[in-house]
């Protein structure tokens, strides 16, 4: 069975949605986040001490966007992958990569800066700077949106939808879901109706309280 290592609405989280997209069996093994410093016994799980991690039979994997494209090539029979002769696969690949790339690496700046430090090390201005820098991107998103709606790749769901879906999420998590444009907006308001969305939120809730994660 395949065990995923995962914090709370982390970037996991896409791993975790993308095995509820496809109603996969798995084990969910909860950790509070940071787990380098406050669970530091998963480094012997992990030796980066990051999250996710997910082991299938003999594959490990530590890269959320990658999990997703993994599950779904392998496991998905059409569902959640785009076939490498499809005309959309190079842009498929673009936004699969571009969710965690160039979207959650900027936000992840803005959380350490506002919520993780201590209150000594919190540095209000590398926050700032780099919450401009993730919106700046995210008119990306808004732009294609215009011309792909209702999926980032047009009627199709895909594991690019969770890798950019989810990016919208830790931003709603750090209150930025205000500055999002009108197209955004509405694909982040569908997509927190897919079932499987709600099942992964659910999921993790269940799991954490089971586990004495808070």
């Amino acid at each position: 069975m395949i065990k995923l290592y995962h914090c709370m609405s982390a970037r996991s989280f896409r791993a975790l949605w993308a095995l509820e997209e496809l109603g996969l069996d798995y084990e969910l093994m909860m950790l509070p986040f940071p787990p380098r410093m406050f669970k530091k016994e998963y480094l012997g799980i992990n030796p980066l001490g990051t999250i996710p991690a997910m082991f299938d039979g003999d594959t490990f994997m530590t890269e959320s966007s990658a999990i997703a494209q993994y599950l779904a090539e392998r496991y998905g029979q059409g569902k959640l992958n785009v076939p490498v002769d499809d005309a959309r696969y190079g842009a498929y690949l673009n936004w699969l990569h571009f969710g965690e790339a160039t979207l959650t690496f900027p936000q992840t700046l803005v959380l350490r800066y506002t919520r993780l430090e201590p209150e000594e090390r919190r540095v209000p201005q590398v926050a700032e700077d780099y919450k401009k820098w993730f919106l700046g991107r995210l008119r990306g998103v808004e732009a294609s949106l215009e011309k792909t709606s209702p999926w980032i790749l047009g009627d199709t769901f895909t594991a690019a939808d969770i890798s950019v879906a989810y990016a919208l999420m830790l931003a709603e998590n750090l209150n930025m879901e205000n500055e999002f444009g009108p197209n955004t907006r509405a694909y982040w308001e569908r997509v927190q109706q897919r079932d499987a969305f709600k099942r992964a939120l659910e999921s993790q809730e269940e799991a954490a309280t089971a586990q004495g994660i808070s």
